[in-house]
């Protein structure tokens, strides 16, 4: 079946930060967050250089969407680390990168960072990523619990990002089907709101561009420490 992605994007600097490193990108086939790494020079450009490379994807259908994601993520790496190599103000720029890429009914998803993206499928919440952080090698380890590494001081140290130098990113693949909603959203929604509450406000929502709001909504009545992201996208037939 061939299915496309009906999508809303909406960015907020949050209640503490003066400037927004977000970038983000939502079309048909192909949505992306970018997360200006905190504590690094021009965070800002580097994930606007990012989502510019990856959103040459949604020019055309492609065959393998695992493949064309790989290919995008290297290419923007190294444009990253071009960039930072020429401007000694944006040496150490980096960014998280979390894309999704429909092809058919065949989903890819490509991820470095701490940004994530959720499927909402028969009223259940799936995370398809891994967050490249510090506190999740320790949940993964059992030192901590999930709720102990939301609240952890050292919650926001990424241990890889998109930013020139050897990347490991995590790929997955899956089908989708009409009715499936895809989130993917930068760190500043999933540290200040939980998992259940991020389900309840996509089930509560049908609306994408209330939900997205909703959720900004959220952020601040939890303090908005952080810049925050979201991309909302439904899972519809082509012909919808």
């Amino acid at each position: 079946m061939s299915l496309i992605l009906r999508t809303t994007e909406l960015s907020d600097p949050g209640l503490v930060r003066s400037n927004n490193e977000d970038s983000a990108y939502a079309g048909d086939r192909l949505i992306v967050v970018a997360d200006g790494v905190g504590g690094l020079p021009a965070g800002e450009v580097a994930s606007d250089i990012a989502i510019r490379v990856l959103a040459g994807l949604d020019t055309g259908p492609v065959d393998d969407p695992v493949a064309a994601l790989r290919d995008a993520l290297d290419a923007a790496n190294r444009e990253v680390g071009a960039a930072a190599g020429t401007d000694p103000a944006s040496e150490g720029m980096g960014t998280t990168l979390t894309a999704a890429l429909l092809a058919g009914d065949r989903l890819a998803v490509a991820h470095v960072g701490d940004s994530r993206c959720y499927l909402l499928r028969g009223g259940e919440l799936h995370r398809l990523t891994r967050d490249d952080t510090f506190v999740q090698a320790l949940v993964d380890q059992g030192v901590l619990t999930p709720e102990q590494a939301r609240q952890h001081p050292q919650r926001s140290l990424v241990t890889q990002v998109v930013r020139g130098a050897q990347i490991t990113p995590s790929h997955t693949a899956l089908t989708v089907q009409p009715g499936d909603r895809l989130l993917v959203c930068s760190d500043g929604l999933s540290d200040v709101v939980s998992d259940p509450v991020i389900a309840l406000t996509l089930l509560g929502c049908p609306d994408r561009d209330q939900c997205a709001e909703q959720l900004i909504k959220l952020t601040h009545q939890g303090g908005a420490p952080d810049n925050v992201t979201v991309v909302l996208a439904d899972v519809v037939p082509a012909t919808a």
